[in-house]
């Protein structure tokens, strides 16, 4: 199996400016990134960023890297414009590997692309881990992920789904999204065209788009757990203090 990993990288974060760039033990955000991507047997890994800060430094560290323009309102979108200017294949896996994820299993990486690769049906898949900590169901920071029996997602949020109509918030039921994407790459370029849902913009979630037009998202349980991307300066410091 083939694949190449897309990691966008934007400099802007309204919770912790210049996130990519954050210090990591002696090594940025991104570099962190990028070093796990490297080791997924990706046959190329991309940097995709909005700033030529990023680009300077990803440029340190020998990454190829591409600046993008500064207009896109998500990583999908910065993922189609790599595609479109290099060219890939229309069904080459490209796996979206987020900028905030230092800690992300490679093992990971290379499991979304073998799952999409074995799914011929969808266009899309990701991953999910089961929620251990019932503080996390009502964290709208952890987004939950609600499938069917065929493991095709049928709905991300950032509430607490499903709901217990009769209390108890039983952690067994929930499931924490992975934020790593598999995509064919004639897709991404789809996925531009598509309208954005109001449900994707009331939650914040892009993912939300492919379901709101009536497409599918094949999940899978991660084989390994990776730890809660870096959203916050709370979250730096936890990612920190796992490093040293």
């Amino acid at each position: 199996m083939k694949f190449v990993v897309v990691i966008p990288a934007r400099y802007q974060s309204t919770r912790l400016p210049a996130k990519p760039l954050q210090d990591i033990a002696g090594k940025t955000m991104i570099e962190r990134v990028y070093q796990q991507a490297c080791k997924s047997g990706a046959e190329r890994v991309v940097i995709a960023t909005d700033d030529q800060r990023i680009v300077e430094v990803a440029n340190s560290f020998n990454a190829e890297v591409i600046l993008t323009a500064d207009t896109h309102e998500s990583g999908t979108e910065r993922l189609a414009e790599v595609c479109e200017r290099l060219n890939f294949a229309d069904d080459t896996i490209v796996v979206n590997v987020q900028g905030d994820e230092p800690l992300i299993p490679p093992a990971v990486i290379s499991q979304v692309a073998g799952l999409l690769d074995k799914a011929p049906e969808v266009k899309m898949a990701s991953l999910s881990v089961p929620i251990t900590d019932d503080t996390d169901i009502h964290d709208p920071n952890v987004v939950k992920v609600v499938c069917d029996k065929d493991d095709h997602a049928l709905y991300f949020s950032r509430s607490a789904v499903p709901h217990e109509r009769d209390g108890g918030w039983r952690s067994e039921l929930y499931s924490r999204h992975i934020g790593i994407y598999a995509y064919r790459c004639h897709f991404v370029g789809e996925y531009l065209q598509l309208s954005p849902s109001p449900i994707e913009k009331i939650e914040k979630l892009e993912q939300l788009r492919v379901l709101w037009h009536g497409y599918k998202i094949k999940m899978a349980q991660a084989i390994e757990t990776p730890a809660h991307g870096v959203d916050t300066p709370e979250d730096l410091e936890k990612i920190r203090a796992l490093f040293n």
